[in-house]
């Protein structure tokens, strides 16, 4: 007879499943997209129609796209009230969130402000998650890269074999 942990008992919770699993559909928004936006193409203003946020905490190395804010996925949730009123107060009309690939961190935190948007009634803002997030965009090209702050090449060739 075994007397080895079960799996569960040996492995800590991730850190969201502490919260609600988000119930929005997921809206995904294309890297070329907003560079579009960046450009200033679209005739929207970063920082003031939409808004990029990083959601890295310590993983951030290699650098972000320019204009990013840094909210670590981590507080996200807890704090969606606060991150509301600053969006609105603002003029947001489109909130972008991405982290490493935007498969977990970013999506998940673009659909919890689509539930707490859905649950205040609000549909003035959308909540997007970056399509293939940084990693994404770090290996598009030199276009979208001259869009990156402090943008470090040689983590992005190390990363691409991962």
């Amino acid at each position: 007879m075994s007397t080895a942990p079960k799996e569960t008992e040996t492995e800590a919770a991730p850190w969201y499943a502490a919260y609600p699993e988000p119930q929005s559909d997921l809206m995904n928004i294309s890297r070329a997209e907003v560079l579009e936006m960046l450009k200033g193409s679209t005739g929207e203003t970063a920082g003031k129609d939409f808004v990029l946020v990083d959601l890295r905490r310590d993983d951030c190395k290699g650098g972000t796209i320019r204009g990013s804010i840094n909210l670590p996925a981590q507080s996200m949730y807890q704090t969606l009230p606060t991150i509301y009123d600053m969006f609105k107060a603002a003029g947001v009309k489109k909130a972008i969130f991405y982290c490493g690939t935007s498969r977990g961190r970013g999506s998940r935190a673009a659909r919890w402000l689509s539930d707490y948007l859905v649950e205040i009634g609000d549909n003035s803002i959308q909540s997007f998650a970056l399509f293939e997030g940084i990693k994404g965009w770090a290996n598009a090209g030199p276009e979208y890269v001259e869009f990156m702050d402090e943008h470090d090449g040689s983590v992005w060739e190390r990363l691409k074999s991962q």
